[in-house]
């Protein structure tokens, strides 16, 4: 699959193959790169020319807007790059920029909108880019490290990865639940 950065949230080619993207990378990290790519590539698709409006509606009082969403996606995503990449949990000044967003529920709804598409897309081009650059320096033995447990169970920095375009899949479903309801009303 061909490594691929969204400028302005439009879909761009990619091919549907996983394999090693180019000597910047090593093997292992170049599948997960295009994994990662063709989950944000679909996850762009489906957000495409969405209004502020549409991006801020909550279907009810418990829901998250596609904006808190996108911008949670973002979030998982930076809180992963901290967790493996610099091994160490996020600052309080990092927890106050990406705290909303990490924990959605009230305090997202109340603080994560009147925001356009841009806004969000900015937010996981950066992350991603970043994300990218520091995946050249690791290799497949740093992705098979298991450096945590979870509950009594080990689980190496390959599966954090897989979780975050997991996590981003996931929040696509509840995207394109909401987006079906809002785009109509």
């Amino acid at each position: 699959m061909k490594e691929n950065t969204q400028s302005q949230g439009k879909k761009e080619d990619v091919d549907m193959i996983i394999t090693k993207i180019d000597d910047s990378y090593t093997e292992q990290v170049s599948y997960l790169i295009c994994m990662m790519n063709y989950t944000r590539n679909i996850t762009l698709s489906s957000v495409e020319g969405l209004t502020e409006r549409e991006l801020d509606t909550l279907i009810d009082s418990k829901s998250n807007s596609i904006g808190a969403l996108l911008l949670h996606i973002a979030a998982i995503e930076y809180a992963y790059f901290i967790n493996t990449f610099e091994e160490r949990e996020m600052n309080e000044q990092e927890m106050e920029q990406w705290g909303p967003a990490l924990r959605l529920g009230q305090e997202g709804r109340d603080r994560i909108r009147g925001n356009k598409l841009i806004y969000y897309i900015d937010k996981l081009n950066a992350v991603r880019t970043n994300t990218l650059r520091r995946f050249k320096d690791v290799d497949d033995e740093w992705l098979y490290a298991v450096d945590e447990y979870y509950q009594g169970t080990p689980f190496n920095r390959f599966f954090k990865w897989f979780h975050v375009f997991e996590d981003e899949i996931n929040h696509r479903g509840q995207i394109n639940f909401i987006k079906q309801r809002v785009t109509k009303a």
